[in-house]
């Protein structure tokens, strides 16, 4: 259980970082300066346990994990934090279950439920709640906040569905490792503005930037494939509905932000929807994490 609180306090302060930086660093020059330490310290676990070899297939599979999960959804991510609450993007992110299910159902034919179809209305109605009250909060540019993050989970989604038949045939550690790394590179042509970000960045904030590499990247993943090797990845799952009220409290605490009211309710039932699409029988999104 100690894998499991470290892992989710990790992922819930990412989204926190994520928001003091936004005024400090543009969205692809945090994403690249995160993914670079991330890669490194990930390479040192990953490569003490060898040298993996993928086939062509899976490394097309990793090139379209690495641009996805790790560029596009790190970008997105961090651009849609400029404009809404790190509590906000959290719950946003966190329907990302319900669309791995349905992408799961649609292209790895997996069964498409009852509890699925109502758990998708659910998650849909409270995001449009969540979008709502943004809109009422901050106008346009929340909205765009919205979407960035909703963005996220879906590049998200998918890239877990390619990342099913990966991790059965690779070890995970050395399948982040890559994927990660891969990101970094897609980020390369944003070396310039983290240059010139990193110049003008105080210490802290900097400091901060390589605690995203490490804590929530590196460790929080490795501590994540600890977890699931010792309890049911149903059950594992279920613990991610902590991380939106952990980041709530987290982003109360350290920013003095918080969520609009409407979108409370609005996450509750996203996660009332996750929690239904989630029923048994057990599915490829009882495996999906709370990416941060």
């Amino acid at each position: 259980m100690a894998a499991v609180g470290v892992t989710l306090v990790l992922w819930a302060s990412a989204f926190v970082a994520i928001r003091h930086l936004a005024g400090t660093f543009g969205a692809g020059s945090l994403s690249l300066g995160r993914l670079l330490v991330g890669s490194v310290c990930l390479g040192v676990v990953a490569l003490s346990r060898g040298l993996p070899r993928p086939s062509g297939r899976q490394w097309a599979a990793l090139v379209t994990i690495g641009v996805l999960w790790f560029g596009v959804y790190n970008v997105a991510l961090n651009a849609g934090e400029q404009h809404v609450d790190a509590g906000t993007a959290v719950m946003l992110i966190q329907v990302s279950p319900v669309l791995v299910a349905l992408l799961a159902a649609t292209f790895l034919h997996e069964r498409f439920t009852a509890h699925l179809a109502v758990g998708l209305g659910l998650a849909f109605a409270g995001i449009a709640l969540i979008a709502t009250a943004s809109s009422d909060d901050g106008g346009d540019r929340s909205v765009l906040g919205v979407l960035l993050c909703l963005l996220s989970a879906a590049v998200y989604s998918v890239s877990l569905v390619l990342q099913k038949p990966l991790v059965a045939a690779l070890p995970a550690i050395h399948v982040t490792w890559l994927a990660c790394t891969i990101g970094a590179v897609v980020c390369l042509p944003f070396a310039g503005q983290l240059v010139g970000d990193v110049r003008d960045a105080s210490v802290s904030d900097v400091w901060w930037v390589v605690y995203l590499g490490v804590f929530p990247t590196a460790i929080a993943f490795t501590t994540f494939a600890y977890a699931l090797r010792t309890m049911t990845a149903s059950n594992l799952g279920v613990t991610t509905y902590l991380v939106p009220p952990i980041t709530i409290v987290m982003g109360w605490l350290l920013l003095g932000e918080t969520p609009p009211t409407m979108a409370y309710v609005g996450g509750v039932l996203a996660l009332v929807g996750v929690g239904v699409a989630r029923r048994k029988p057990r599915t490829l999104a009882d495996e999906a994490p709370a990416p941060a």
